[in-house]
């Protein structure tokens, strides 16, 4: 109950291709806090990579995103990339998802903005039949997916490279 009456506060709605310019923009700001990267640091690269990943996967569905409005102004983003494994005994289909940028705006916070989007991004995942769903956490968003229900990862390994 509570969760609808928060979303009926903004409006959010589900990203076209019309809306790449904004989901670009939002990534830049998302990577910069996330990587603690003044506007100094070029980022130019990512975002033409960005921009060129974007205008694929929404096209494909191996994107899902949301942008999230109050009265026209934006306030917060959130998406969903998909990708596929080889099947396994957990996850016959082999199918996973990986939440990512999530962001609302700093005036915003703490409203529940991206409680609502997650939940949104979650219940899209689902409903494609997707049953593993993974992410990264900030120290500032760990807390809303502990909430939500994400749990730590133990086994996972990661390679930094050469």
């Amino acid at each position: 109950m509570i969760l609808l009456e928060m979303m009926k506060k903004y409006e959010y709605r589900k990203a076209t291709q019309a809306d790449i310019e904004e989901l670009v923009k939002t990534r830049m700001i998302v990577l910069r806090a996330a990587n603690k990267l003044s506007d100094a640091v070029d980022m130019s690269e990512v975002e033409q990579e960005s921009y060129v990943y974007y205008k694929r996967a929404l096209e494909t569905g191996g994107h899902i995103a949301y942008l999230v409005y109050d009265n026209g102004k934006f306030i917060g983003a959130g998406g969903v990339s998909f990708y596929q494994v080889m099947p396994t005994y957990h996850n016959p289909s082999g199918k996973k998802a990986y939440i990512m940028n999530m962001y609302t705006a700093p005036e915003y916070r703490r409203q529940g903005i991206a409680f609502c989007t997650l939940d949104l991004l979650v219940k899209d995942v689902k409903e494609q039949g997707v049953t593993q769903i993974a992410l990264e956490a900030t120290d500032m968003g760990r807390p809303l997916y502990e909430k939500y229900g994400f749990v730590k990862m133990e086994e996972e390994m990661f390679f930094p490279g050469p």
